[in-house]
């Protein structure tokens, strides 16, 4: 199993004791639930939530061989509806929550939906397919300014006016169905000098378009009051973020309704960096209710 971001750092805060139950908001592929599961036994249990069902799928199959017996209460649904969730799962009382809003490595590279840019893949971005919304029917049928202004709010990119026109002439052309074709797109529409930073020129476009086909912020800012609800008192709410807009609405809401233990964000060290180099942009705060 791959390692989950800053799990050594999830743990020392979550601080799971002997027969407490946990809720893993973003089960992925298991990896932070595992290690909660270590700590909370004999009896303590995590609800992990999963809104992908083909990821949800894949991780049913493994569970049994974790050899837990009940210990993992797994579900399909969205974190949106947390509330529900625990109330139909009787899920109760709850010492801690974590959200890992990072998508799992099995996105990028497995699921075949156009999430990575070094992929050449149909531009889907979906976490859940039942969703009508796609990134091939954004840069295909969105207004030209309303692709610019999802790339200037949620990619933070300096050239979203040059993308987006770049993207309505070319869909002009020839509608634009793979992630290559966008690739190719975002460089003609960019300097030379952008296309040899560190980062992908591509990168925050990409970033921009998962967020809006899976409404990621709004569903965020839904969820965040339920679980501070849910929690004991005393519980704690761990976020693991991965770009500034995501940290804003966590760090607000932290600030506003609970009490912070991570007076600024804990980050990953060199070494996780070194061998995840998707870590490097994560970030970690906790509360306390």
């Amino acid at each position: 199993m791959h390692i989950p971001v800053l799990q050594k750092e999830v743990i020392e805060y979550l601080d799971p004791k002997p027969n407490e139950n946990f809720i893993d908001c973003t089960i992925g592929e298991g990896g932070h639930t595992l290690a909660i599961l270590e700590k909370n036994g004999p009896e303590g249990k995590v609800l992990g939530i999963e809104w992908d069902p083909e990821l949800y799928k894949n991780l049913k199959k493994e569970i049994p061989r974790w050899n837990l017996g009940k210990r993992v209460v797994l579900v399909n649904d969205s974190y949106t509806n947390l509330k529900e969730i625990v109330e139909r799962e009787k899920f109760q009382p709850v010492s801690g929550i974590l959200f890992d809003l990072g998508f799992s490595s099995w996105h990028l590279e497995e699921s075949g939906r156009g999430f990575s840019f070094e992929k050449n893949e149909p531009l889907d971005m979906r976490y859940n397919l039942e969703n009508p919304l796609t990134a091939e029917k954004i840069v295909n049928n969105w207004p030209e300014r309303e692709i610019e202004k999802i790339l200037r709010e949620y990619g933070e990119e300096r050239f979203a006016r040059r993308i987006a026109r770049e993207i309505v002439q070319e869909r002009k052309i020839k509608p634009i169905k793979i992630t290559f074709q966008l690739v190719e797109t975002i460089k003609k529409a960019t300097p030379i000098w952008y296309h040899h930073r560190k980062i992908h020129p591509a990168t925050r476009t990409f970033q921009a378009l998962r967020i809006a086909v899976n409404d990621e912020l709004k569903n965020l800012e839904i969820a965040l009051p339920q679980a501070v609800e849910i929690l004991e008192k005393d519980g704690k709410l761990a976020v693991i973020s991965f770009h500034s807009l995501e940290d804003r609405i966590v760090k607000n809401f932290f600030r506003e309704n609970l009490k912070v233990i991570t007076k600024k964000p804990i980050r990953p060290f060199l070494e996780e960096i070194e061998l995840n180099p998707r870590s490097r942009s994560a970030k970690l705060r906790v509360g306390q209710k």
